[in-house]
């Protein structure tokens, strides 16, 4: 009598055991670079770890597995990859100490290596930059005048410091559409459409040849830059969305690109500084084609109530002389050594070294301003991500403007 009841209670209150978690399914093993896998699943069971096994394909039985601690795990990047190899990858979930059956294997490797020519040198002036059939301004406009041998300003430590020395780079564009800016090029025949500004004493009235698709900035500034053929002039708003068949925006800037015209003293564009956007953009086929022909566009966390030609308009009531101006132009020091970054950041590097980049708007202090574009290799730019803020000299640029 007592063993039965000793039994029934053991059955009573004896912890349940555990059901096993599903198999994952859909797995996926896509490349990334030539040294990346990046391996993703749909796991079934919530709550649940996972491993990951794989091995080379040809390289025998040996295997490899990469514990998920995290629960609800759902992707692998497999790094340090031989560029060209094949590998399988299986999967399987795990749950106090239970694990499911590995799921089917999937194969997947890294990009080859491709071999890339030395980035080179941008031409001379006669040859600059170009969207479409259109350049982007005359050869001796500000944004394509190389500044390597141009002295360096006398406030350049000071200005270097109030940026941040120790702070480094930051691309601020990707493969994610949610950063950098995008843009659109748009037929000569492009109807226009209104434009309603809230800020429409700086702004060049409308209508604008933007179609109500074009793509609008992901970022709180929503941004819409459209450049059009045939009369290559740019369109550029700022806080901009569409609605009821017509734009609204803070405010908006037409610039002529065959033109070395400026803004008025005291007028804004798109951009805080009175510039012009795309023009310095980092873009993904001039990178790809081995050179950048223009000065870049950058953030900085704050500003003095001045501005440098190109810029024509402040935005900050600080008057500390260590503050950059809007329009200040920095170099890359020429003695900065780039020959072990990827070769994306290279060219990137090249062009700060020979054209510069602009203080265009407060932000985040270092960061570079890049066109979307989902072939941007992630890994590749994380480089700039190593470079340090003292690497760069405010180069000597003109006279400060003053309220």
């Amino acid at each position: 009598m007592r063993l039965a009841a000793a039994l029934l209670a053991l059955l009573l209150f004896a912890p349940a055991v555990a059901a096993a978690p599903k198999t994952p399914s859909k797995l996926r093993a896509t490349a990334k670079s030539e040294t990346t896998v990046l391996v993703t699943w749909y796991n079934r069971s919530p709550r649940a770890s996972a491993q990951v096994a794989w091995r080379r394909v040809g390289a025998g039985k040996r295997r490899a597995r990469k514990v998920r601690r995290p629960r609800v795990a759902k992707r692998f990047l497999h790094r340090g990859l031989e560029p060209g190899s094949l590998y399988r990858y299986r999967v399987r979930a795990c749950r106090r100490g239970r694990c499911s059956k590995w799921s089917k294997p999937r194969r997947g490797g890294p990009l080859p290596k491709t071999v890339y020519p030395t980035p080179q040198p941008a031409p001379a002036p006669g040859g600059g930059a170009t969207i479409g059939s259109c350049p982007i301004f005359p050869p001796d406009n500000p944004w394509n005048r190389d500044i390597s041998a141009e002295p360096v300003d006398e406030r350049s430590s000071a200005y270097v410091a109030s940026i941040g020395a120790g702070l480094n780079l930051h691309p601020d564009f990707g493969s994610n559409p949610d950063y950098g800016l995008p843009y659109i090029v748009v037929p000569a025949s492009q109807p226009k459409l209104p434009v309603a500004f809230s800020e429409p004493g700086e702004s060049d009235p409308g209508p604008y040849p933007i179609p109500g698709n074009a793509p609008v900035e992901a970022g709180s500034d929503h941004h819409v830059l459209a450049l059009q053929e045939g009369t290559c002039r740019l369109y550029e708003l700022f806080a901009a969305s569409f609605a009821g068949g017509a734009w609204s925006a803070y405010s908006g800037a037409v610039f002529d690109l065959r033109s070395n015209a400026l803004r008025p003293d005291g007028w804004t564009s798109a951009d805080a500084a009175g510039l012009p956007i795309l023009p310095g953009l980092v873009r993904y086929d001039e990178v790809q084609a081995g050179a950048i022909r223009h000065a870049l566009r950058f953030t900085v966390s704050e500003t003095q109530r001045a501005y440098v030609h190109p810029a024509t308009h402040f935005a900050s009531d600080a008057t500390d002389p260590n503050l950059p101006p809007m329009g200040l132009r920095l170099r890359l020091k020429a003695s900065f050594a780039t020959g072990s970054y990827s070769r994306e950041v290279r060219v990137i590097l090249e062009a700060l070294k020979r054209y510069g980049m602009f203080v265009a708007d407060n932000g985040s202090s270092w960061f570079i301003t890049g066109a979307s574009d989902s072939r941007w290799n992630d890994e590749a730019l994380e480089d700039l991500k190593k470079i340090p803020g003292s690497a760069f000299e405010a180069v000597r640029s003109g006279p400060l403007h003053k309220p």
